[in-house]
């Protein structure tokens, strides 16, 4: 699995906090993450969260990434704008317990966390938690396991209906969205090397050369 760490500019102070806590854990399952930012508020490169939906969906949709870490100061203007995009089904996620049951029965491929709201003593340990209780299973399992079945059958009835109120092709998506917001979340210190090596949609990565120049 190859994860995709993006933090948005209120909260790219924390990046290294964060990459090391995933990192770890992803160390241990033999997942690779990939960091791309923003990696501190210096950065010429400054992400919103409305952009970290816009690289969050390129990555996913185009198979770069399997799964996206992300965040802002609560959580929820990243969560709110990654799942405004087809591909992509993200958590608000908190706590510990909060990762497990959003893998086990939402099944989803990315999440939100609040970097600043309630973020104090101990919050690298909460998480290092978090990551240790979202890959501490298959996702879709189920809970408790004997709703399992129950559970599968309402993520697939969400997956159907999201293909008709969500069904636009990302490339179309990303060409009629304003160019400088799009372009602008493709400005990261290492986007162009992660990104090309990981793309394996030819049609987004062609609309990305495009919108970048």
């Amino acid at each position: 699995m190859k994860i995709a760490l993006i933090n948005e500019n209120s909260q790219a102070g924390k990046n290294s906090c964060i990459f090391d806590a995933l990192k770890e854990i992803a160390d241990n399952k033999g997942y690779e993450v990939v960091n791309y930012g923003m990696y501190s508020s210096e950065d010429k490169c400054q992400l919103t969260y409305v952009q970290n939906g816009i690289l969050a969906a390129t990555l996913l949709n185009s198979g770069a990434a399997d799964f996206v870490v992300t965040g802002c100061g609560t959580g929820e203007g990243a969560m709110l704008a990654l799942n405004s995009f087809p591909g992509v089904i993200c958590g608000h996620i908190e706590t510990p317990l909060d990762a497990y049951t959003f893998a086990q029965i939402n099944d989803g491929n990315a999440i939100s966390i609040p970097f600043a709201l309630g973020f104090g003593w101990g919050g690298d340990l909460n998480l290092k938690y978090i990551f240790e209780k979202l890959w501490s299973e298959p996702f879709g399992g189920g809970y408790p396991k004997e709703r399992r079945e129950p559970e599968q059958k309402n993520k697939k009835i969400l997956d159907e209906v999201r293909k008709v109120t969500i069904n636009q092709d990302l490339s179309e998506i990303l060409n009629k969205l304003d160019h400088e917001l799009v372009k602008g979340s493709f400005m990261g210190e290492h986007f162009k090397e992660y990104f090309f090596r990981d793309c394996k949609d030819e049609k987004i990565a062609e609309t990305v050369k495009k919108i970048i120049g």
